[in-house]
């Protein structure tokens, strides 16, 4: 029997994030939440700690604990995507105020704790927003750094490029210096970039079969899907909008759903023009070595299958 993968999921909810955050408690048997790290992002901390905490409430699991962490970049003043997302981060339904209680610990101090008291390579971080929290705990604390297990994040562009500048994507884009430093670790990293979530498109067959399963959960994620959608729609032409950040969840329960190759990624930091910019290595052009698996391609049938079942449970 394998025991479950002890993660932590560092998160800017965000209906995807939401999403994502749903599908790993609603799969105990393959993941074991240690925590949430809520960061500044889609929407200021103050609503995306709030946020993670509506999602839990909603999962019925308010035990999961929640801690809030950076509330601005390391270096950069704060970008947010209200124009995505919405003035609350999850716009769409009527959310009610969460009960559960936010921890009183630092985010970064419980990522810290955390990585120190569990047995080394035992931990995954799962960073869904910008990395801010990841890097600041890596630089407070570097003797944790070689003990991550892995880190499978969202975030970058090969083919794609960008979505919040004509280079970058957005969660890169927002603290590019601290991608800078989570991606020259030395951590085992997957990486989730447009490439892929673009493929993981809803469409109306998918967003139903998600009301289609009349509880709480399942009409709140049709419902923030239908609110996601009109931006990529408008924005792309699609029939539908990416769900970026289940993407990362998705592949610790079904691997198999996705492939990648192994090459060297670096952020741009330096440039205005490409700030965020994943530099990503995909042709071997360069002799840099390897330090990310990079998705190219998942199956997005598989995908929403993955997704549908196990909301269902919730």
């Amino acid at each position: 029997m394998t025991h479950p993968r002890k993660i932590i999921i560092d998160t800017d909810p965000g209906q995807d994030d939401a999403v994502a955050i749903l599908l790993a408690l609603a799969s105990p048997e393959e993941i074991e939440v240690l925590g949430i790290t809520a960061v500044a992002g889609n929407v200021p901390l103050a609503l995306t700690q709030k946020n993670a905490r509506i999602v839990c409430e909603l999962a019925g699991r308010p035990r999961t604990r929640v801690f809030a962490g950076c509330d601005r970049p390391l270096e950069r003043p704060l970008v947010t995507a209200e124009h995505v997302h919405g003035k609350t981060g999850l716009d769409g339904p009527q959310m009610a105020d969460p009960v559960m209680p936010l921890e009183d610990a630092h985010a970064v101090d419980f990522i810290i704790d955390t990585l120190r008291r569990e047995p080394a390579h035992t931990v995954t971080l799962c960073p869904l927003g910008p990395l801010t929290n990841i890097a600041t705990a890596f630089l407070r604390a570097p003797d944790i750094v070689g003990r991550v297990q892995q880190i499978v994040l969202m975030g970058g562009a090969y083919f794609e490029v960008g979505n919040i500048t004509p280079a970058a994507e957005f969660n890169i884009y927002v603290d590019p210096q601290a991608a800078d430093i989570v991606f020259r670790s030395g951590v085992p990293l997957v990486v989730m970039p447009l490439d892929v979530t673009h493929k993981a498109l809803t469409n109306r067959k998918r967003v139903e079969a998600f009301r289609a399963l009349a509880t709480e959960p399942g009409r709140m994620v049709a419902e923030w899907t239908d609110f996601f959608e009109r931006f990529d729609m408008a924005k792309y032409g699609s029939e539908g909008a990416p769900l970026h950040d289940p993407c990362v969840i998705a592949y610790l329960i079904r691997p198999e759903l996705f492939q990648g190759r192994h090459i060297n990624v670096e952020i741009e930091t330096t440039s205005e023009l490409t700030m965020g910019m994943t530099v990503a290595d995909w042709w071997g052009v360069t002799d840099r070595p390897a330090n990310a698996l990079f998705m190219g391609t998942v199956d997005a049938d598989g995908f929403f299958a993955l997704l549908t079942e196990r909301i269902a449970r919730l």
